[in-house]
């Protein structure tokens, strides 16, 4: 598997014959079972409640919990055959906030569950300090909730989980992640508030502070004294903006996030890995933090902006050939951490081919050495491009355990967990009631293109009256439906008669238009 929804309106595809459905329902039912078993949390003859935590997971498998789909509706999201397409909202349920479109659905086979995960959570950070409240507080309403006393902030979340291996990694990061990153935003509040001074170079243990021009910050008296005539040109300071400021924490939060993973996976068999995708708004500004090869476009009048990049073995084939020079133990000895157009032949040793390392950007050639024989750390083109010939993603969360097959080579060195966070500042244009962001998993992007994929969402949009508060759900229903394809005799086929996404597929589609 590579990479899960509340009240699901289901879309049906072209029928099954009773024959499979019946088949499809059986796979549903042994799915829900593998699951439990894997997660520690079966209920069933085999579970031992006293065999300790160890075989308990912390947050068991479930669909995205802002689905609120019942026992049936989770039976039926999970069926291979069919394939129902879930989106929030329906039924008379609570939309999301925004009104955000969201749709998802499970993969034709590939794995028993669908490994997508999905979070949308509204989050009150509050002043660290000793009269605050020290949890994060979660609300299901639009309003921004500052607390009365002026202390705080609230920021939006939307999040994809894209998991691998399992479905452990991406179901505890669906849970806990804004978690971390309203901790790491708590310790700064203060400092956020005031948007018109600089953010201090250096606290003190009492929380004091100095500027970057050498003032002292509001309510931050230190023992800091500026620097003389002879000393000032050694202490130059750079000032940091408070953009930056908030960057670094959803960093570190990410960076919290997997180091979380690391020390619970034993305890509450967490299994596999994910890339992440998450998209804050926070004080004016959309930071979208991408660990993976998941994606975020933005939709502007017609006009296509990406907002991520995505991190697989060949767009990160210099950082890896990179560690490899550092730290060749990394290698095991089995693998090269040059590049080469294809597989070298043993009778090829001494002839000169095509290759290049880790401070190459284009190619030259070397004699080929004995040495050249192992395998080389990034191979294959395209999505078939692996490292060490095991994972097509170079970034994201968990994954500690995974291993070169058949070896003790371990992975994790290689996987960054750290994401790339672009800045949208959205005071600085006017947007249209069509103007929307696009996240979603490899499973959209493997079949659509952007431009497609903006296509289908400006047609459905345009198509809705601007006050339907559920236009943007049936853009994200739409281009799961178009990314699926209809069931035909040969798989699953575009209305081109390519071939459709078989992976799992989750999308959110954010409205700006009023929103910000």
């Amino acid at each position: 598997g590579q990479r899960h929804w509340a009240a699901a309106r289901c879309l049906g595809s072209a029928g099954p014959s009773d024959g499979r459905r019946m088949m499809s329902r059986m796979k549903a039912a042994v799915a829900q079972l593998v699951s439990s078993i894997a997660s520690g949390s079966g209920s069933g003859s085999g579970s031992d409640p006293a065999a300790g935590p160890e075989h308990c997971a912390r947050f068991p498998y479930s669909r995205p919990l802002f689905l609120l789909l019942s026992p049936d509706e989770a039976q039926r999201a999970a069926d291979h055959a069919s394939r129902p397409i879930l989106a929030p909202g329906q039924g008379g349920r609570a939309a999301l906030p925004w009104d955000s479109g969201y749709a998802e659905v499970i993969n034709a086979g590939k794995s028993p569950l669908n490994e997508d995960q999905a979070t949308r959570e509204v989050v009150v950070v509050e002043s660290k300090n000793p009269k605050s409240n020290m949890e994060a507080k979660e609300i299901n309403e639009d309003g921004e909730n500052v607390d009365k006393e002026g202390n705080g902030f609230t920021f939006h979340y939307w999040a994809l989980f894209d998991g691998h291996a399992g479905t452990g990694a991406a179901v505890m990061a669906s849970r806990l992640l804004h978690h971390h990153i309203c901790e790491q935003l708590r310790d700064i509040a203060d400092i956020l508030r005031d948007c018109d001074v600089p953010p201090p170079i250096c606290l003190s243990s009492e929380a004091e502070a100095v500027t970057a021009d050498g003032a002292k910050s509001r309510a931050h008296e230190g023992d800091w004294q500026p620097p003389t005539d002879n000393e000032s040109r050694f202490l130059l300071e750079k000032e940091i903006s408070h953009e930056c400021l908030i960057v670094g924490a959803i960093e570190n939060a990410f960076k919290q996030m997997d180091k979380q993973i690391e020390r619970e996976r034993s305890s509450y068999c967490i299994l596999g890995g994910c890339c992440a995708l998450a998209v804050i708004y926070l004080l004016g500004k959309i930071y979208v933090a991408n660990a993976g090869d998941s994606r975020a476009i933005l939709i502007r009048n017609g006009e296509i902006i990406p907002l991520s990049n995505e991190f697989t073995p060949e767009s990160e084939r210099q950082r890896l050939q990179y560690l490899g020079y550092l730290q060749p133990h990394l290698l095991g000895n089995e693998f090269t951490r040059l590049e080469f157009p294809r597989r070298i032949q043993h009778r090829e040793i001494g002839r000169k081919m095509l290759f290049r390392d880790y401070s190459m950007t284009g190619w030259a050639y070397k004699t080929i050495e004995e040495d050249d024989l192992k395998f080389p750390l990034v191979y294959g083109e395209g999505k078939k491009a692996r490292v060490m010939a095991t994972i097509g993603v170079t970034r994201g969360l968990g994954d500690h355990d995974l291993k070169v097959h058949y070896s003790n080579i371990h992975i994790k060195p290689f996987l960054s967990c750290m994401p790339e966070v672009k800045v949208y500042d959205v005071k600085q244009y006017e947007h249209g009631t069509d103007d929307v962001i696009v996240m979603g998993t490899d499973g959209l992007w493997d079949v659509a293109s952007d431009r497609e994929v903006a296509d289908a969402v400006i047609h459905m949009l345009s198509s809705c009256e601007p006050d339907n508060r559920d236009r943007f759900t049936l853009a994200a229903q739409d281009l799961v439906m178009k990314s699926r394809g209809i069931l035909k005799d040969h798989g699953w086929r575009l209305s081109n008669n390519r071939l459709g996404s078989g992976d799992d597929i989750s999308v959110f589609v954010i409205p700006l238009y009023g929103q910000t």
